[in-house]
């Protein structure tokens, strides 16, 4: 196996420092697919190379110093593990970068007043829309009203997946103990719409 580990802070600095004065980008290994890329500007990035069933692939580990040599070569034994164990290290970034992008989108619809995806508010605001051609405006009216004032406050910024039945039901409990039975009635079978709505 080739060495691994073979730069120092003051061997990166020394080549930066190069790559300004000649105008020329160069490489720096640090061995076992890791390798730092200098620029003219002052500038360098960590690549990992690595092999995946036969094919070559290429990650992006940050800029030094913002990623230090310590932390580039933990990304390196953590990626060739991962890889050991049959994750793709590029597919796992992929993922990783779509979780965080929707819990960001997520917030900024929160901060906004949105309702944000998958939240029982989200998709019943979905089931409404898409019912709404085939109902009369004044059931669309008493609809929208009963979500708006008997469902949302209670569990709206809940996620749909993980709210349960008793849940439901201690949230219609709770509209029949202001005297509203016919309202929780409607808010019951309005939830359960929605629920079938969320599981399509």
């Amino acid at each position: 196996m080739a060495a691994t580990d073979k730069l120092s802070d003051k061997a990166i600095r020394a080549a930066l420092k190069a790559a300004v004065t000649s105008g020329k980008p160069s490489r720096l290994s640090d061995g076992g697919g890791l390798h730092l890329q200098t620029r003219p500007n002052g500038s360098g990035s960590w690549r990992l190379r690595f092999w995946k069933d036969g094919k070559e692939g290429m990650l992006s580990l940050g800029t030094y110093p913002d990623v230090s040599l310590a932390s580039a070569r933990d990304r390196r034994v953590e990626f060739r593990r991962e890889a050991a164990a049959g994750t793709h290290p590029g597919e796992k970034r992929k993922a990783e970068r779509a979780v965080h992008a929707a819990r960001q989108e997520a917030e900024r619809m929160a901060a906004e007043g949105l309702p944000v995806p998958d939240t029982f508010e989200h998709t019943a605001r979905d089931w409404y829309a898409r019912q709404l051609p085939a109902w009369s405006p004044g059931h669309a009216k008493k609809i929208l009203a009963l979500l708006v004032n008997d469902l949302f406050p209670l569990i709206g910024t809940r996620q749909l997946a993980g709210l349960t039945a008793p849940e439901v039901l201690k949230t219609v409990r709770r509209i029949e103990e202001r005297g509203a039975v016919e309202t929780a009635y409607r808010a019951l079978k309005a939830a359960g719409m929605v629920f079938r709505h969320g599981a399509l």
